[in-house]
């Protein structure tokens, strides 16, 4: 009975629901076109919302003793007029700070600010700031409140030659557009890796700037929600990530090194975006690796130096959108572990004109059988085993690349500790001499290079 009600009162829900769309919706400027509330809406304007968690107040007395007889700069913003440039006199000066007025403060490398290990040292709250020339110091270890020395939450600010060292996390962006960082020099505090705080953080932060910085000894570099941010002529050392992105479309990473941190460039749930001529090297360790994907899609690849990584690219589903492409091409992987692992295959990868050099494992595919569903062309392979009879440049014969013991370490990931060991190395050379089961193949380049390409940027 309850269900022939439900059937009977149908058609006047749906005349109702139609009625209340139709009040809700507006003719556009283009005849016979309608369209929701709000859909013209100018969101920069829109006021802001206080993401951050309310952060404690700490005495003089909490706080370090080696601040207890400075001078509190937040003084000298106070007294400075909205607009102006402060330049204060050289020396040490006691911190938090608290910025809500437009200035431009002068350090000129001789100024130090201390919050004597509680809380952040400066809070930037409003937009068209310069900061220059300034160390920043002794953050508060909270991961509770964020403890940073730079709170940005305004547009449009300069915080540029800044050193920036004993703080959990170095700059920390939220909710912050169109604003330059640019040569400053980062370090967390000295925890062990996973306690340290992030060198430079971006949440819901759009279009910045983030130029020839050194973010050194610290946790992460992440964007978040992040859009359209360019990274450019930085470096990035010992530390976790150097730039992780999640959920962030369409941002370029360029002219970078990132050097001994476990993870180059990451790229999670995202896209769209561009990685060109950085050089990652040296990471290493378990979970070592150059470039990774997570379910990304719509990246290009182009023209960076990968050298020394226990893997040079890692993608797990990915590209993930449908029809959507991630794009690999002028590349050189280099003494690698393995130069590309593909897993969770879905196909979509295109890999053109890349150097492949010294690798112990040229390319790993997991879900192998689905081979043709990504495009190798134009490579090269210093294992290339072919011609060229017409001096063309290009092999004879497509390159092609087969797994024959490796099936074992590829399908058992505890195996892999075992991946050089002498007895799996017999165990592929007899596979390979008289093979005792069938080999699967890894990959097909059907224009394989024959002469090694020049030119490749790091």
């Amino acid at each position: 009975m309850k269900n022939k009600r439900w059937v009977s009162l149908l058609p006047s829900l749906l005349l109702v629901s139609s009625l209340l769309l139709a009040r809700t919706t507006e003719p556009d400027n283009e005849p016979g076109k309608q369209r929701l509330p709000g859909a013209t809406a100018d969101m920069s304007t829109a006021p802001r919302v206080n993401v951050d968690r309310p952060k404690p107040f700490f005495a003089l007395s909490e706080r370090h003793a080696r601040v207890h007889g400075l001078a509190p700069f937040q003084a000298l913003v106070d007294a400075a007029p909205a607009g102006s440039v402060l330049r204060p006199p050289p020396g040490n000066y006691a911190g938090p700070v608290e910025l809500t007025k437009p200035l431009t403060i002068e350090g000129a490398g001789k100024v130090t600010i201390d919050a004597g290990d509680k809380g952040t040292v400066i809070s930037l709250q409003t937009d068209g700031v310069t900061l220059r020339g300034l160390h920043l110091t002794g953050s508060g270890d909270s991961h509770d409140t964020d403890d940073s020395c730079l709170d940005v939450r305004g547009h449009r600010n300069t915080i540029e030659n800044l050193v920036i060292d004993n703080c959990l996390n170095g700059i920390d962006l939220k909710q912050a557009n169109d604003n330059l960082i640019k040569n400053n020099k980062v370090k967390s505090k000295p925890f062990s890796l996973g306690l340290r705080g992030d060198g430079l953080r971006l949440w819901y932060s759009h279009r910045n700037l983030i130029e020839g910085n050194e973010v050194t000894d610290s946790r992460d570099m992440v964007a978040w929600y992040s859009n359209d941010n360019v990274y450019r002529h930085n470096l990035g050392m010992r530390s976790r990530y150097s730039i992780h992105f999640m959920f962030a479309k369409n941002n370029l990473v360029e002219d970078n090194r990132f050097i001994d941190n476990a993870v180059g460039i990451y790229f999670m749930y995202g896209d769209g975006g561009t990685v060109r001529h950085n050089l990652i090297s040296h990471a290493t360790g378990a979970t070592g690796m150059a470039i990774g994907f997570k379910e990304a899609s719509n990246i290009l690849i182009d023209n960076n130096e990968i050298v020394y990584c226990a893997i040079g690219i890692g993608s797990d589903m990915s590209p993930f959108e449908p029809d959507s492409k991630i794009w690999v091409k002028n590349n050189r992987f280099a003494f690698n572990g393995i130069a590309i692992q593909l897993l969770s295959e879905l196909g979509g990868n295109i890999m053109t004109d890349n150097i492949f050099e010294g690798n112990l494992t040229n390319a790993v595919q997991a879900g192998r059988g689905n081979t043709g569903l990504n495009e190798w062309r134009g490579n090269y392979w210093d294992d290339y085993q072919g011609f060229d009879r017409n001096h063309d440049g290009m092999g004879d014969t497509p390159y092609e690349l087969y797994s024959y013991a490796d099936q074992i370490w590829i399908e058992l990931p505890a195996a892999r500790f075992f991946k050089t060991a002498l007895v799996l190395e017999l165990l592929d050379f007899l596979e390979r001499l008289a093979p005792f089961s069938t080999p699967e193949l890894t990959l097909k380049d059907t224009q394989p290079r024959f002469i090694k390409p020049q030119g490749v940027k790091g």
